[in-house]
């Protein structure tokens, strides 16, 4: 039985996507769940899985087509059985040793998208996952070779060989910092180099979005200092008690998070937003965590953030990490939201303005904790200091609610028993 494969259903706010790649081809045999199409919607990478066992017989939309939801990708034969390759069953030895040293597989999207930002192609690098399917690991290890001299050894394995000097004369060398994250181009002496790679969906979202917030609200920025000596105290003298009970570290963004949720409740303003000429305000606190993964700047949503325990509160922003990190954040985790934290500290910020997510009214920058002298009943001593933003809309919150707001988190964070006591 003919069965089309379709573009799941997309959200309201997601008008199309882009195909990534299809990880089997026309005469292939599936099996039900089997990965058949990678596609990029602005947000996330979709997987569209197979629906049942069989065979896929065509492919309709090719990689780099622009598909909206429920649009026909391809199609499969439900229970066919593919046909052996003559050319396989002649020579099946052969075979196997391609199949060892396959090194044109199916590609993870952070793989691709580091190959990418190298100019590196598939071919050139050999996968270590099933059916050679290269990993992030897999290009981070071609480029470290490349970057230690070993660009001639990698090679050799997918082209014929050339001499050193030629190259070094015809290929730019590309290194990369992995701590850093800092990539860097060099050509041949007297050579000048550029690449040029298309912007992703997501980077062309995210573009998009903060030239939005530039252009069309009343953005402004306030700033406080929070003394973090309290909390650096009562993470020291109760974290083992706390991984030990909940099976999760206790962090600082927990407790920004309690306290900003605290905030929003005696601020409503703040945790607004403007549909058309109306002011929505919301009864819960949907607060996104600004989670920096392969493809760009994602925010998940913590939904009813005020009614989630600080141990909640850690394992929910541990998952989502570690699912952004993988790809695998879904649509409905990175819809809505009522406010925003983001904290530049963990790359070494110490101050910056953030730009709003609109139609939210505000967004807290956190900042990187540094040792700094302040005036303490009348004597300076040395404290771990963090510096935070609130960016605002205008539009929406007047300077004072702004001020008072930044100053209640402060607060809160400076005596977190307030926290806990809801005082």
């Amino acid at each position: 039985m003919a069965t089309e494969i379709k573009v799941p259903v997309l959200p309201e706010s997601v008008a199309d996507a882009t195909i990534l790649a299809w990880q089997k081809k026309p005469g292939d045999a599936i099996k039900r769940d089997d990965i058949l199409v990678e596609v990029e919607t602005d947000k996330v990478v979709l997987e569209v899985p197979a629906p049942a066992d069989g065979v896929l017989t065509s492919i309709v939309a090719d990689e780099g087509a622009v598909v909206t939801a429920q649009e026909v990708l391809g199609t499969m034969e439900e229970g066919a059985v593919a046909e052996a390759s003559p050319s396989a069953a002649s020579e099946p030895a052969a075979s196997a040793a391609a199949d060892t040293h396959d090194t044109g597989g199916p590609s993870s999207p952070s793989a691709r998208h580091l190959m990418a930002e190298h100019n590196l192609t598939a071919d050139q690098i050999a996968g270590s996952g099933k059916n050679g399917r290269i990993s992030k690991a897999d290009v981070e290890a071609h480029i470290a070779a490349l970057s230690s001299g070993g660009a001639a050894t990698v090679a050799s394995a997918t082209q014929a060989p050339v001499s050193s000097a030629a190259q070094v004369s015809s290929t730019a060398q590309v290194s990369a910092s992995a701590a850093s994250g800092v990539t860097s181009i060099s050509a041949a002496p007297g050579e000048r180099s550029e690449r040029r790679v298309p912007m992703s969906r997501l980077r062309a979202r995210i573009a998009e979005r903060l030239l939005q917030a530039s252009q069309t609200t009343a953005m402004l920025t306030t700033f406080n200092e929070v003394d973090m000596q309290p909390i650096k105290e009562l993470r020291a003298q109760y974290k083992d008690q706390f991984e030990k009970s909940h099976g999760v570290r206790l962090g600082f963004m927990s407790i920004f998070v309690k306290a900003a949720t605290e905030a929003l409740k005696r601020f409503p303003d703040i945790n607004a937003s403007l549909d058309g000429d109306d002011v929505v305000y919301h009864g819960f606190c949907d607060v996104g965590i600004a989670v920096s993964s392969d493809r760009g700047l994602v925010v998940p949503i913590l939904r009813d953030a005020e009614n989630l325990s600080l141990a909640e509160i850690e394992k929910q922003i541990g998952e989502y990490a570690g699912l952004a990190k993988n790809g695998k954040l879904g649509l409905d985790q990175l819809t809505g939201g009522t406010f925003t934290i983001t904290n530049g500290g963990v790359f070494g910020s110490l101050m910056s303005t953030p730009i709003l997510n609109p139609p939210q009214s505000a967004i807290l920058g956190m900042h990187t904790i540094q040792d700094r002298p302040v005036a303490i009943n009348g004597e300076v001593v040395i404290r771990p200091m963090m510096y935070i933003a609130l960016s605002y809309d205008h539009r929406i919150v007047d300077g004072q609610g702004a001020v008072t707001f930044l100053k209640t988190i402060k607060e809160l964070v400076e005596e977190p028993a307030k926290i806990l006591l809801d005082i």
